[in-house]
C-alpha cells in the first residue's frame, strides 16, 4: 500500500516541488496552504491524475492552533494515518530589525516555529502507537549562519534545527526519524524581494554557479525517506556548496 504524507505550504515553491517528487514516488498526499487553496486544489487534481495517487488539498493556517484542531481530523478521516510529515510552510521578512513591528515578529515566529509544535502534537501520537514514521523539517542555511536583515527568519530556522535534533532524540526509541533540510538559495517567490542584480551577485557566490530548484529539494526529501531509520537528528544541507 502507498504511504501517506502531509506537506505544509504546498501551493508553491519548495512545497510544490516536494509534492511532485513524492507523488511521482507513489505517496498519497495531504497538501495544505493558507492563501492559494484554489490553485492547490487544481494542483492536487493534476498530481492525482498524472501519478495515480490519492491527493487532497486543505486550507490550513499553520500558525493557528484552532486551524490544526479543525483540519487534522478531516485529514486523518481521509487518509486514516499519516506516515510522513513534511513541515515546509514558512514566511520571511527582509529589513532592519529596528523597522520590524511586533506583529511582523510574532507572525514569523508562529508560522515558522510554532507550527512545528502544532504539527507534532497533531501527528506524532499516532506514529508512536504504530512505532514508525518520518518527519522532515525544511530549514535554511541562515538558521546556522545568520543573515543580516533577516534576523527573525534566521532565528526561527535556528529554532527549527534545535527542534529537529531534540525531537529526534525523544522519539528515536519509537522508531521515528526526524531530520531537517538546510536549504541554500532556492529559486522561489520568497526571493522576489531582491533585485535582479542582487540575485546575480548572490548566484556568483555559489560554487555550483546556479540557484537551487524546488525539484532539487524534492529529490533530497526522497533520499532521506529512503535512508535507514538510524539516520535521525541530522541537519542536511543543500546549497550548491555555498
Amino acid at each position: 500500500m502507498n504511504k501517506n504524507a502531509f506537506i505544509s505550504g504546498a501551493s508553491r515553491g519548495i512545497g510544490k516541488g516536494i509534492a511532485e517528487s513524492m507523488a511521482s514516488a507513489g505517496y498519497n498526499l495531504a497538501l495544505c496552504c493558507v492563501n492559494n487553496i484554489d490553485n492547490l486544489t487544481e494542483y492536487a487534481i493534476e498530481l492525482q491524475k498524472t501519478f495515480d495517487v490519492h491527493v487532497k488539498a486543505y486550507k490550513l493556517d499553520v500558525s493557528k492552533p484552532n486551524d490544526w484542531a479543525t483540519v487534522v481530523p478531516t485529514i486523518l478521516s481521509d487518509f486514516n494515518s499519516i506516515d510522513v510529515v513534511i513541515n515546509n510552510a514558512a514566511i520571511s521578512y527582509v529589513g532592519l530589525i529596528t523597522d520590524m513591528s511586533d506583529m511582523d515578529w510574532n507572525k514569523i515566529v508562529s508560522t515558522n516555529l510554532d507550527s512545528l509544535f502544532y504539527s507534532t502534537k497533531s501527528f506524532l501520537s499516532e506514529m508512536i502507537n504504530r512505532k514508525e514514521g518520518q518527519i522532515i523539517n525544511i530549514s535554511s542555511m541562515w538558521g546556522e549562519k545568520g543573515a543580516s536583515c533577516e534576523v527573525a527568519y534566521s532565528t526561527t530556522k535556528g529554532g527549527v534545527n534545535s527542534f529537529t535534533k531534540s525531537l529526534a532524540k525523544e522519539v528515536a526509541p519509537s522508531n521515528i526519524s526526524v531530520n531537517a533540510i538546510s536549504c541554500g538559495v532556492i529559486d522561489t517567490d520568497m526571493n522576489s524581494c531582491f533585485t535582479k542584480s542582487e540575485m546575480q551577485e548572490l548566484k556568483s557566490e555559489i560554487p555550483a554557479c546556479r540557484l537551487g530548484t524546488p525539484r532539487d529539494v524534492g529529490q533530497l526529501v526522497l533520499s532521506i525517506l529512503n535512508s535507514p531509520s538510524y539516520m535521525t537528528g541530522q541537519i542536511i544541507g543543500i546549497d550548491g556548496g555555498l
